[in-house]
């Protein structure tokens, strides 16, 4: 029998306190996402990275989460969610330490892997845990949302307070936040969050696990490569690869008595959908990010902490955001609060688009501040329903999954947009006649590069670099405006259009399509 009580009750001190707990490594790891990017030029400064390497030490992390959360939130329904949290806290922390001190550009994208890896742990074990400790609908649904809002806070602290670490320590410091925090979980954890786990859920199946990876890794890589090079043999060969043991994986799910992923939970609409949105959300979510920043830095001339500060305003819209998108659930349609959340964001992408390289700091603050404001609904709302789609015991399956859309999405988006903004770039950069080939090269590669080249060389020949370097970096942002502009726009219409009435078949569980027109208090899901 399962260690799950079935009978729904009202969440008390004990699990508010747990909250508050769960919102350490949600902290976290949204303070490591942003400090990264705005530590990009300092890392390419300190080890000297290649424009491939730079973007394997950035997206390895998200690479490696996505490809172990499946795995990792089965695994905690089976030995038990608190415990896989603290043994993936600990290992965090360890790594940590090791990518602070990496002495070259391999090194840190292997402990970045380590990051990715340990970070598996964390995630579905908080919302799974969440899930369990609050049963009924409504306090679930707050409590999801302060969730939410614990990852904008890190959103929000990690750029000020990266930025001063940065301004004064050296570029391994950001790595080191995330000790104490850690540390700090580890001591209140066992005190304060129950144990919950499912003992009838049978052994772990590792042909699944091994499968899930030979899946995810290679999909994402011949991405990658495609959106860098075109559709290359190789990396076409590696991508469709990667799909067909997809297929394998799926399959086997079908035949197992306690399979890795229960494919049972994608008969419901809304489930799939919000899975959807925001998979393409954070893809276009994550390339944004690691544009802007670099804009801010790069284009601008700011200094990392006044990067930070610039992005506080995107920040703060997505903390209330999430914040009122619960209560606003409760009057109108919640479909239609994420429909009208996702307008907004592509409001927010057309002005990145529209961005010049001059001018144009104002309306990229603008701009990306609008596009944080309108996701807030759909990561609030999203997770919600996924979370709550699934029956207790598969809690951690589902967590997992909410959690692999949104990681995937992420790493893909900087993969993909990465790479589409750097051809970008290069399509369009111009080195001076009378730059050295070596020199050329370099700056034709990054925007990073082409700063570096341009410290060596006479001042008129620098300030043309620049200027054609930072025109050049605009233009790719400009295009990934343009991309998020039409994904927002077309997952508004898919979300209104598909999440819109109750369903009524049998194969639909209540707390999904069924949820969106019943009592007020379960009006907070999607």
């Amino acid at each position: 029998m399962s260690t799950i009580s079935e009978s729904p009750h009202r969440a008390g001190p004990r699990e508010w306190l747990g909250l508050a707990v769960l919102a350490l490594p949600t902290l976290l790891l949204s303070i490591d996402v942003s400090v990264l990017h705005l530590a990009v030029p300092h890392i390419s400064e300190g080890l000297n990275p290649s424009a491939s390497e730079m973007l394997w030490i950035i997206d390895i992390y998200g690479f490696m989460i996505a490809g172990f959360l499946v795995a990792m939130g089965t695994l905690g329904d089976r030995i038990g969610r608190r415990k896989l949290l603290l043994i993936g806290a600990a290992a965090f922390g360890v790594a940590s330490v090791a990518a602070a001190y990496a002495s070259d550009p391999a090194m840190l994208i292997a402990t970045r892997a380590a990051l990715g890896i340990a970070g598996a742990t964390l995630m579905p074990s908080t919302l799974a845990l969440i899930s369990n400790m609050f049963r009924d609908p409504k306090q679930r649904g707050v409590a999801i949302a302060v969730w939410v809002t614990m990852f904008s806070v890190g959103i929000a602290l990690g750029p000020v307070v990266g930025g001063a670490m940065l301004e004064i320590f050296w570029w391994g410091s950001v790595f080191l936040l995330g000790v104490p925090i850690m540390a700090l979980l580890l001591v209140a954890a066992p005190a304060l969050l129950p144990e919950y786990r499912d003992t009838n859920a049978g052994r772990l199946d590792l042909t699944s696990v091994a499968l899930s990876l030979a899946a995810i890794l290679p999909v994402v890589y011949g991405l990658k490569e495609v959106a860098k090079d075109g559709l290359a043999l190789l990396p076409v060969l590696i991508l469709v690869a990667g799909l067909l043991v997809g297929a394998v994986f799926v399959r086997r799910q079908s035949t197992l008595t306690n399979p890795l992923l229960d494919l049972g939970l994608f008969r419901n609409r809304s489930f799939c959908t919000a899975l959807v949105t925001l998979l393409l959300s954070m893809l276009v979510a994550g390339g944004t990010y690691l544009f802007v920043t670099q804009y801010l830095q790069l284009v601008a001339g700011l200094s990392p902490m006044k990067a930070g500060l610039y992005l506080l305003p995107a920040a703060f819209a997505l903390i209330v955001t999430s914040v009122l998108s619960p209560v606003a659930a409760s009057k109108i349609r919640p479909a239609y609060v994420v429909a009208i959340g996702l307008v907004v964001s592509a409001l927010g992408h057309v002005m990145l688009s529209l961005t010049d390289s001059s001018t144009g700091v104002a309306q990229v603050v603008t701009g990306f501040a609008l596009v944080y404001a309108g996701g807030g609904p759909l990561i609030a709302l999203g997770t919600d329903i996924i979370v709550g789609s699934a029956p207790p015991e598969q809690a951690g399956s589902a967590s997992a999954i909410s959690e692999t859309s949104t990681e995937l999405g992420m790493a893909l988006g900087v993969a993909a947009l990465g790479s589409v903004g750097t051809a970008v770039y290069r399509s369009e950069v111009n080195t001076p006649p009378n730059v050295s080939e070596g020199a050329a090269q370099v700056a034709g590669d990054t925007l990073a590069g082409a700063a570096d080249v341009a410290k060596e060389l006479p001042v008129e020949v620098a300030a043309a670099l620049l200027g054609s370097a930072r025109d050049a970096f605009t233009s790719g942002m400009n295009v990934i405006g343009a991309i998020g502009a039409l994904v927002a726009v077309g997952t508004a219409v898919l979300v209104a259009a598909v999440i819109k009435a109750p369903d009524t078949g049998a194969d639909e569980a209540p707390s999904g399509d069924a949820a969106l027109s019943v009592a007020p208090e379960s009006k907070h899901a999607l």
